[in-house]
């Protein structure tokens, strides 16, 4: 009788996440929407004159604008390369793959690290964009501030990936853009919450992107509570990771 070798990482290997990055451009839509559409908000919202001449910590108010779309555009390539994988349940793949002996907990980190890989390029576009239409940050403050907005987005990647468990896959994207739009709002990404009153300022912290705006654009402005900003990624992080995993099981558990 032949012993079975299992994968090593519970199937985790870098010949799988090819493959699945391979999949996921060949959806055209949604890479150009996650592309296009956070650069275009930035042009549209952050390149006035008097933004351009205003100060914000090290930089002008343009920069500001450009770090939250940035982030932005991090949430939504983050959150739609997550939630490809409703697309997988509709059509019974996920299923199939229970079969394997790929691990919950690496199909997880697979999804994430290919959501991961397009929010990259989708900071990258947004900050070349913004270093072309008059954004003024301190090189280390830009540097910072893009590092901090892809990594930040990890968050949305597991809720992605926990959302396209959770939702029919005719629908994820149609439900998850307002959400997400709605997310920010609240978050104090699109209008610091502080300027808003301080209800909605407490309101404000408990949300999964208040962390990763403050984090996002500690560099350029110094200010905020980082520790707390840090415990909020954290925890939204774990909390999403989780509840993907638990969906990952339910969903293939008649096989």
């Amino acid at each position: 009788m032949t012993a079975t070798t299992l994968p090593r990482l519970g199937g985790f290997s870098l010949g799988m996440i090819g493959l699945e990055l391979r999949r996921l451009l060949r959806n055209k839509r949604t890479v150009i929407f996650t592309l296009v559409l956070p650069a275009a908000f930035f042009l549209l919202f952050g390149t006035s004159a008097d933004y351009q001449t205003e100060r914000v910590g090290d930089g002008n108010v343009t920069g500001y604008v450009l770090v939250s779309m940035a982030v932005y555009g991090a949430m939504l390539a983050t959150t739609s390369g997550g939630a490809m994988v409703s697309i997988e349940r509709a059509a019974g793949w996920s299923r199939q793959l229970r079969l394997t002996p790929l691990k919950p907990a690496a199909y997880v980190a697979i999804k994430i690290v290919i959501a991961m890989v397009i929010g990259a390029v989708s900071v990258a576009v947004v900050n070349v964009v913004g270093a072309l239409a008059g954004a003024d940050l301190p090189a280390g403050a830009w540097i910072g501030c893009a590092l901090l907005s892809w990594a930040c987005a990890l968050v949305f990647a597991a809720f992605g990936l926990f959302m396209g468990y959770l939702l029919p896959s005719e629908n994820v994207m149609q439900i998850l853009g307002p959400v997400l739009a709605i997310l920010s709002f609240a978050g104090g990404l699109f209008v610091p919450a502080d300027q808003l009153g301080s209800t909605f300022a407490t309101i404000a912290k408990f949300t999964p992107v208040y962390g990763v705006g403050e984090l996002a654009r500690y560099p350029l402005t110094h200010s905020g509570d980082v520790w707390q900003a840090v415990l909020n990624v954290a925890i939204w992080t774990a909390v999403f990771s989780a509840g993907a995993m638990w969906r990952f099981r339910r969903d293939t558990a008649r096989v």
